[in-house]
């Protein structure tokens, strides 16, 4: 068995016997599981990117997708909080952070006692970074923060913040950079959490920054690197939603299949009648495509090789392949799928969440034209 298998194997053990069964209560519960948090530090899930000789697993990109694949077939929340704990949340704090941040903060966050966030999306922009509002000041002692973030994965439970604030408004996407900004710094206000369609147990909130003061060694990289910083982590961004697209649409799959064996209708199994094997034949096709695009592309990353056509092709394709399989398994599962009692409904309302990180398919379909030479 090698490396690949074994990770799998023991992650798809956890997932089946730890949080399947209770991913139904933490969807109607709509509570970060701080008890669950701390469980997956214990196993090195927010660790596993990091090197060794950082107490991490040195993972690569394709062992790290597996991860993420399997905890979305088990619970989306849960593979979304993981997902931030990983990458976004504590990436550049590891990077680009001082010996002294990275011993109070980042150490914490991969032993799961702190909470981390990663503060991008603004009120009035997504994808338009040019959008972005929230201002850093540098002036004699320190660094002030005024502005707006929304849309914070994480946000209500998060002690750090890693944010995105333009610094030289002349500049546009060039006068970008990364902060790291403490929750108990004044001036910090987190909204209270959103009411949402899925995903409901990873909590979302939005961000405030009233004339925050941080010491100037919290910034990440140099003057104007942000939108570079933030372009050096989409393949890995994109990729890893394309995971858990790919989790989400084995469960909406396995439910099904079982489903459509076990319930009758006419007399016998409704897996039996050609509509119904259609749909399921359509859903295990997409579902193998979308597992060797992910993992094509995960391999080229390995190997150090530029991806970001594959990457946002994997995103886009998985992402909408989720999306029908979880419409699919509401079809099949019938009226039985209008409660919540029932998986099929959470996961044809938790797809929405991988329509919009790391990119809507529709600007992905015009970063892949631009890839294919239009």
């Amino acid at each position: 068995m090698n490396s690949e298998e074994m990770l799998r194997r023991n992650f798809a053990k956890f997932v089946d016997n730890e949080i399947i069964p209770i991913a139904n209560d933490l969807d109607e519960k709509e509570t970060f599981p701080r008890d669950l948090f701390k469980r997956l530090a214990d196993m090195g899930c927010y660790s596993i990117r990091y090197p060794k000789n950082a107490g991490g697993s040195a993972a690569n990109n394709t062992h790290f997708c597996i991860m993420c694949e399997e905890l979305a077939r088990g619970s989306m929340s849960v593979a979304a909080f993981t997902a931030m704990q990983c990458l976004m949340g504590t990436d550049f704090l590891f990077k680009y952070g001082t010996p002294e941040l990275k011993e109070k903060y980042w150490k914490p966050a991969m032993r799961g006692e702190k909470v981390a966030a990663f503060c991008l999306t603004e009120p009035g922009g997504g994808t338009d970074l040019a959008a972005v509002t929230t201002m850093a000041k540098k002036t004699a002692e320190d660094i002030v923060i005024t502005g707006y973030k929304t849309w914070v994965t994480n946000g209500p439970v998060a002690d750090f913040f890693t944010v995105l604030c333009q610094t030289d408004r002349s500049k546009g996407p060039k006068g970008f950079s990364f902060f790291f900004v403490p929750r108990d710094t004044p001036g910090v206000v987190v909204t209270k959490k959103f009411s949402k369609m899925g995903t409901r147990a990873t909590e979302i909130s939005e961000v405030i920054f009233r004339d925050v003061h941080v010491p100037k060694e919290n910034q990440f990289g140099a003057d104007g690197t942000g939108a570079a910083l933030l372009n050096s982590k989409l393949e890995e961004i994109r990729i890893m939603t394309a995971a858990l697209s790919l989790g989400l649409a084995r469960a909406a799959f396995d439910v099904s299949l079982k489903y459509a064996n076990e319930r009758e209708a006419f007399g016998k199994p409704i897996g039996k009648f050609q509509a119904i094997q259609m749909k399921l034949a359509t859903m295990a096709t997409e579902i193998e495509a979308s597992r060797l695009m992910i993992y094509n592309c995960t391999r080229m990353m390995d190997e150090k090789k530029p991806a970001m056509k594959e990457a946002s092709m994997a995103k886009y394709f998985a992402s909408e392949v989720a999306c029908r399989a979880a419409d699919e398994c509401t079809r099949i599962f019938g009226a039985y799928a209008y409660s919540n009692e029932y998986s099929a409904s959470r996961f044809y309302r938790d797809t929405r969440f991988l329509l919009y990180g790391g990119g809507t398919s529709e600007i992905l379909q015009v970063i892949i034209a631009k890839e294919i030479g239009l």
